[in-house]
This record gives structure tokens, sequence and C-alpha cells, in this order.
């Protein structure tokens, strides 16, 4: 975010609301990951986990790490290729 427009200030508050909504919004992502894996991995909620039950939820996290991963890479590299086009017109 380009914040030079404003004040010193400013800045630093705009910064620290930014940082605070994308803590709001990992932790929501976070729980609702947990639940979803934790809800289709497991058969019995009133037991703990058992050895399969734990491995389906690591799969299932581990997959959706990997997704995000490979969705993030190809944001930059659209962002990369939008902001070349930008700059060659």
């Amino acid at each position: 975010m380009d914040t030079s427009q404003f004040s010193s200030a400013e800045s630093t508050y705009m910064e620290q609301l930014v940082a605070k909504k994308q803590m709001k919004d990992f932790t929501r992502m976070y729980t609702s990951l947990v639940q979803r894996c934790y809800n289709d991995c497991n058969e019995d909620p009133l037991k703990p986990l058992d050895f399969g039950e734990d491995s389906c939820v690591n799969r299932c996290i581990s997959k959706f790490i990997k997704h995000s991963e490979r969705v993030g890479q190809r944001f930059a590299e659209q962002n990369a290729l939008l902001t070349q086009q930008l700059e060659n017109q």
C-alpha cells in the first residue's frame, strides 16, 4: 500500500489497521480450515482422532497449504505481468 500521501502518524495508523485485518483474516481462515478438515476426517467427534483420522487431517491441511501457495504464486506471476505491461505503455 502506498502511504506516501499520508503523514507519518497516518501512515503508521494505516499500516496497523492493515496488519490487524491481515491477522483477523488469517485467524478466520485457519479456524475454518481446521474445522473443515477435522469434520471431514473425524467419524466420531466424541473420541480422539485415531491414526487414520489424524493422517486424513494432515493430508487435508497439506493439500490446502499447497493450493494456497500455488494460488499465491499465480497471483504474483499475473501481478508481475500486469506491472510489466503497464510500464511498457
